[in-house]
């Protein structure tokens, strides 16, 4: 039955009513996910920050630490030179053979090996101040008398490392070694970290109230996406994160054993050039037999330092984007070793 005219405008007043009241609902139910999924990416975003934050913190720490280690041994390694010199005044001394003992070895004395080795570990520290935090604890990373030994080498331009000048030369052994982020662990992991999501989570919401509830679904589905990529990141953040922690112990108690040693090589060191350029004694038939010993222990304290400035704390991984490992083994044997010779000749 068709409807009367005279009640056609009622019809559609209470049509238009319902369909308005329908698009408040879903407009509503729009905005609602709008919030929703803004709060999600505000909460990811501030969570990614913070783990940001945390790596931050621990890699700085840590590369602090690796410094000091690097720094102390290219100053051990530097000083043999001075070493050398001394020593080799003494005329008539007798061939330094190799320690070996309780599976130990340790090299016999080589005057051209240390020198070479004392002149690269100068070109490094003199660059040092020029370069920024990490550069000493790459050196350490990847073995310090490895490095001091390149620090005389080709760069890959060819030119000679050790006639560049100190930071260019810094730069040039860093590059040979594999740039500078062996101590962090694994650069291209880090940075992979702390650029997931980057355009997902800095994205808030710039829309208009047009099509509430087609924009909030697709927010909805942008904001998850933001959780998700800020969870990926979190785990890798963390990964990171314990690996520079661990290394940071492994560091420290390297350093405090190196530590030791050459505060005891110094020791010799000084009584060594006491007995040469002080006293005047440089003919070994003349030497008491506490001169004997004391140089003969210094020549094993060369030799235990040498080795141990060798070890490599930090082990690359395979591929830029693995995370590097610590050389436990090789630092735990090395310590060890050194704890031995000092108990029994010292």
């Amino acid at each position: 039955m068709p409807v009367p005219i005279w009640l056609i405008p009622v019809a559609l007043k209470g049509a238009a009513a319902l369909a308005g009241a329908a698009g408040i609902g879903t407009a509503v139910h729009g905005v609602k996910k709008m919030k929703n999924a803004n709060d999600t990416m505000e909460a990811a975003k501030e969570r990614h920050e913070r783990n940001m934050e945390r790596f931050e913190k621990e890699n700085k720490i840590t590369s602090k630490d690796m410094d000091k280690l690097g720094t102390l041994e290219l100053e051990i390694l530097h000083s043999f030179s001075e070493f050398s010199d001394v020593f080799e005044k003494i005329k008539n001394r007798p061939t330094f053979e190799n320690y070996s003992k309780n599976g130990i070895t340790l090299p016999k004395y080589d005057g051209e090996k240390l020198k070479e080795v004392s002149v690269g570990a100068g070109v490094l520290l003199g660059g040092l101040g020029g370069v920024g935090l990490g550069a000493a604890g790459g050196f350490a990373a990847a073995g310090a008398t490895t490095a001091a030994v390149m620090a005389l080498g080709s760069a890959s331009t060819g030119t000679a490392i050790a006639s560049l000048s100190g930071v260019a030369a810094t730069n040039a052994t860093l590059a040979l070694l594999g740039g500078g982020t062996l101590a962090m662990g694994g650069g291209g992991m880090a940075a992979g970290a702390a650029a997931l999501g980057t355009a997902t989570l800095g994205v808030g919401l710039l829309v208009g109230g047009i099509i509430f509830n087609f924009t909030g679904r697709k927010l909805s589905d942008k904001a998850d996406e933001a959780w998700s990529q800020m969870k990926k990141a979190e785990a890798q953040i963390k990964k990171i994160c314990d690996y520079l922690v661990e290394l940071r112990k492994t560091s420290n108690k390297y350093y405090s054993t190196l530590t030791s040693v050459n505060t005891i090589y110094q020791e010799h060191l000084s009584g060594l050039k006491s007995i040469v350029n002080t006293l005047g004694h440089t003919d070994w038939n003349t030497f008491t037999l506490d001169e004997k010993k004391l140089t003969e222990n210094t020549v094993l304290l060369v030799g235990l330092l040498y080795n141990m400035c060798k070890v490599e704390i930090v082990l690359k991984g395979e591929s830029d984007n693995d995370i590097n490992k610590i050389n436990t083994v090789a630092v735990e044997k090395s310590i060890n070793n050194a704890n031995s010779i000092i108990a029994d000749k010292f």
